[in-house]
């Protein structure tokens, strides 16, 4: 089996009150646009997009303290990072696959959101493994109505001069980093990953090389200790990929520069991390 590649359709960002989620990220320079409820009717949302079509979706109970099937802990802790997102062409047979090696799967299942403007959007998900979904492999989805129904670039980033491409990279907090490893090279064929500390503080990374996948493990006491003890495995931090990280931070309030894997350096978006939100912007 030769290896995979995967490319994000989205990661999720959860918090008690979306209000001021979005609040928060448009201080930031990241306006997002308010995408209506799930058919769940537990859920509502607001989508922040990129020109690769990806995006980042900020996600909270319909009502305050309302109930949640999916990411309660994250909802109703702020507790931000909480799942991502791939397309794919069939849902059934990547569930099919994921059986045949003994990792929990499900789905397709239908699901619906209606946007303010009436429209509504269809889509089918499956999961994967025995956790929250997307918590560490992906939740999978496939549009039954058009994708740019769903999503379309922000106009807070469309224009941006540091060009923001879209979500480049997941670090996914987990407890036991040759476990979680093993779990992806059974699933995707990928290779053993590299692995380092120096890339973020509190942690040891690793990452798979030539895909969007960074494991991280607690290297101590500290904030992803807590992380861990708090949400239990699933994402801790996005990246989003950009040009010119230099024009990033010109127009948007990034934190230090800090070394990543190939050469590349990130910037945590500074007045969303003072809140708990890991967002990084990636680039050259």
């Amino acid at each position: 089996m030769g290896a995979r590649t995967l490319k994000i359709d989205h990661v999720s960002i959860g918090w008690s009150d979306l209000r001021v989620l979005q609040d928060q990220f448009a201080a930031a320079g990241m306006a997002t646009e308010y995408g209506g409820p799930h058919s769940s009717g537990q859920t509502h949302m607001s989508v922040l997009g990129f020109r690769d079509g990806s995006y980042v979706e900020l996600i909270s109970t319909v009502r305050p303290k309302g109930e949640t099937a999916i990411w309660k802990r994250q909802i109703e802790g702020d507790g931000g990072p909480c799942a991502w997102c791939v397309a794919v062409d069939d849902i059934a047979e990547e569930v099919a696959k994921a059986k045949r090696l003994g990792i929990p799967a499900s789905g397709p299942y239908d699901y619906t959101r209606r946007r303010p403007d009436g429209v509504l959007v269809e889509w089918e998900l499956g999961f994967l493994g025995d956790g929250e979904a997307g918590s560490t492999l992906p939740f999978l989805i496939k549009d039954k109505t058009p994708r740019e129904l769903r999503v379309k670039p922000s106009a807070s980033v469309a224009g941006s001069p540091a060009s923001l491409r879209g979500v480049g990279v997941v670090v996914l907090a987990v407890q036991d980093l040759k476990a979680s490893s093993s779990l992806f090279q059974r699933f995707y064929g990928w290779h053993e990953p590299e692995t380092g500390r120096e890339q973020m503080a509190g942690a040891t990374l690793a990452r798979f090389a030539g895909t969007p996948v960074v494991l991280a493990t607690p290297d101590g006491e500290g904030w992803l200790s807590e992380r861990l003890e708090a949400f239990g495995p699933s994402p801790c931090a996005f990246l989003i990929d950009a040009d010119d990280l230099d024009a990033a931070g010109r127009e948007y309030p990034l934190g230090p520069r800090q070394d990543w894997f190939d050469g590349k350096r990130m910037s945590w978006v500074k007045p969303l991390k003072e809140r708990g939100i890991r967002l990084g912007i990636l680039g050259l």
